[in-house]
């Protein structure tokens, strides 16, 4: 597999022929080795030897997180005793699906992380501190790890939560960057506030975010973003972007427009309920097709993420396709009173309200067969008054009141962190049930 960390300062020209090259032997490992797309090439009779260009790839059917459930074993390309690493999606919008690594996959992780840390700034001898977990068959945790080694950082691998922990560590060996859900670096603070810590000068500069937007996808600030820059000014906070399906993150560079696509890695599309391409600036679904995958390499991959992408150059020099945050993921959009809504919009609008401690949106089917919001929320202040306030500020932004109940805060804690979830959950879809 040819890589080159340097193709996002190419031209878009040349970039594009460095794609279309790696597409075709794309194609031919697919055909040769995937029993998946070799019985689709041959049901749609589809010459590969026809597919040369970017826009070529219109032709071919789409591949769906259906197919990868109903479907899984028929993705593997190697022989079992190639396999070197089993992985599995977070699951939180269906059944988890299994993804087998080769050696060769977990060296594509570790150069893509080493790139991604240094787009964020990172450089050999700084020392990463992971918030997060590396096991439970999550991908990203061990990718974390590979790519800090990959680039020349040290590593410390303190896990998720435990804020008095992760501020030892901190004291003890001085990492320089974290890596981190952003919503815990609140708790860091709360922490550190608490017990005399001064964090604004300890030797943390920059957080790597996974997991929550930190900016809207005009690219102002998320309140979480704002709560957490007022908070903390004097750490740089860097948005992410990844799947397992993708085997891939996205990062923001230090002008923080979007996040960069891994161009010598992957080809992006951004496709409309029709699987047609929309034009820069509006949202699409992403849609990838793995470079250099060869455990199980994907072919236009639907990920259910609806995103906006740009396509004008970056002011850091770079020519790459970035990403805005997620607008919200296709499977959760909410047609509520005639306004089409996504979780995130809803999330925002919380975090941004005083007394509301934590919260789940909740959305079911009504007995006029349309949909439902209930807001869960975990607040000691109960007032009438108080819910009238929520109302009022959800019409104001989204001209439509979902219903509010209340409950113990440590109750929503709970529901929040259920023991097979690696994310916290925030939105429950009772549609279906």
């Amino acid at each position: 597999m040819i890589r080159n960390n340097e193709l996002h300062r190419c031209s878009p020209a040349e970039i594009e022929a460095f794609q279309e090259a790696r597409l075709q032997e794309e194609l031919r490992y697919l055909q040769q080795h995937s029993h998946f797309y070799r019985s689709m090439f041959e049901q749609q009779h589809i010459d590969i030897a026809s597919i040369r260009r970017l826009e070529d790839l219109q032709r071919l059917p789409v591949t769906t997180k259906h197919d990868l459930q109903a479907h899984n074993a028929d993705f593997l390309c190697v022989p079992r005793e190639e396999i070197v690493d089993y992985v599995t999606t977070s699951g939180t919008s269906g059944d988890p699906v299994t993804f087998a690594l080769t050696s060769g996959d977990l060296d594509r992780l570790a150069y893509n992380e080493a790139s991604s840390f240094a787009l964020a700034g990172c450089r050999p001898g700084d020392v990463l501190q992971l918030m997060t977990t590396i096991d439970r068959r999550f991908m990203a945790g061990l990718a974390y790890f590979l790519g800090a080694r990959e680039l020349g950082c040290g590593v410390i691998r303190v896990g998720n939560g435990i804020p008095e922990l992760q501020w030892d560590t901190i004291r003890r060996v001085q990492p320089t960057t974290c890596i981190v859900v952003p919503s815990f670096l609140l708790k860091l603070v709360d922490y550190a506030e608490a017990n005399g810590i001064d964090y604004a000068g300890s030797s943390l500069r920059r957080a790597i975010c996974i997991g929550e937007a930190l900016h809207t996808p005009d690219g102002a600030l998320t309140t979480l973003g704002r709560n957490i820059a007022a908070r903390w000014p004097s750490l740089e906070l860097f948005s992410t972007y990844a799947s397992t399906e993708m085997q891939s993150s996205f990062t923001e560079c230090a002008c923080h427009a979007g996040c960069h696509v891994p161009v010598d890695l992957i080809i992006v599309e951004f496709l409309d309920d029709d699987n047609r391409p929309v034009p820069a600036g509006q949202p699409g679904e992403v849609t990838v097709t793995t470079l250099g995958v060869r455990g199980m390499p994907l072919l236009r991959f639907k990920t259910g993420d609806i995103c906006i992408h740009y396509d004008e150059p970056c002011r850091c020099g770079r020519n790459s396709v970035r990403l805005s945050s997620v607008l919200g993921r296709k499977g959760q959009m909410i047609k509520f009173k005639g306004t089409t809504l996504y979780p995130p919009a809803l999330f925002d609008i919380l975090d941004n309200i005083p007394d509301v401690v934590n919260y789940i949106v909740e959305v079911f089917t009504n007995a006029l067969g349309t949909d439902q919001v209930q807001i869960r929320i975990g607040s000691r202040n109960r007032s009438e008054e108080f819910v009238k306030r929520i109302k009022d500020v959800f019409r104001s932004k989204v001209r439509v009141a979902p219903d509010v109940v209340f409950e113990e805060p440590e109750t929503i804690a709970r529901l929040q962190t259920p023991s097979t979830s690696r994310k916290i959950v925030k939105f429950i879809d009772r549609r279906n049930q």
